[in-house]
């Protein structure tokens, strides 16, 4: 795809969330301000369109304000255009499934992504998302407690949860 593609960072509670998005949807988000390295995640299709920085990148930048401001579902509204096998293609789709402040196990994300003997492959799964936010993996944790793994660092996937986590409980609290 030689489009050329927009990029924008915003702050959010869990720090900067640089996103790179073009016609199909988000090809590439990551938890830092480093256009560069954020752009080094970008697929195989993406990888020759030249990337454009701007202040607002549609859709996906109001996502990301949406999630910062208490949305924490705002994300999984928005396309992403991700390129991969078909069971990380499941994983992925499985991912966009679990609620905030509801994460899952490994061994529960592969079987909703279709094989529940294939827990390594779901957490292979989380490794290859480009696009984190919009494909929570910082959603799934380790069966044996604590975080788990995130290219983002282990303080940026507890922020993500804390943020999630809290705002299910103000929701909880909030008069219908």
């Amino acid at each position: 795809m030689n489009l050329p593609l927009v990029a924008a960072t915003h702050l959010t509670p869990a720090g900067p969330v640089t996103l790179i998005t073009g016609p199909e949807g988000v090809c590439a988000a990551g938890f830092t301000a480093d256009l560069a390295l954020v752009a080094n995640l970008r697929g195989p299709s993406h990888r020759q369109a030249e990337v454009r920085l701007v202040d607002d990148a549609g859709d996906a930048s109001k996502a990301v304000q949406a999630w910062a401001e208490g949305d924490v579902e705002a994300p999984l509204a928005v396309p992403v255009a991700l390129e991969g096998t078909a069971f990380q293609r499941a994983v992925w789709a499985a991912l966009r499934t679990i609620p905030a402040g509801r994460p899952l196990t490994y061994a529960g994300l592969a079987g909703a992504a279709g094989r529940p003997s294939a827990v390594r492959a779901a957490g292979r799964g989380c490794a290859t998302n480009r696009v984190s936010l919009f494909v929570p993996c910082h959603r799934v944790v380790p069966a044996a407690g604590g975080c788990g793994g995130f290219l983002w660092g282990p303080d940026v996937k507890s922020a993500l949860l804390d943020h999630e986590s809290e705002q299910r409980r103000v929701d909880k609290l909030r008069p219908r």
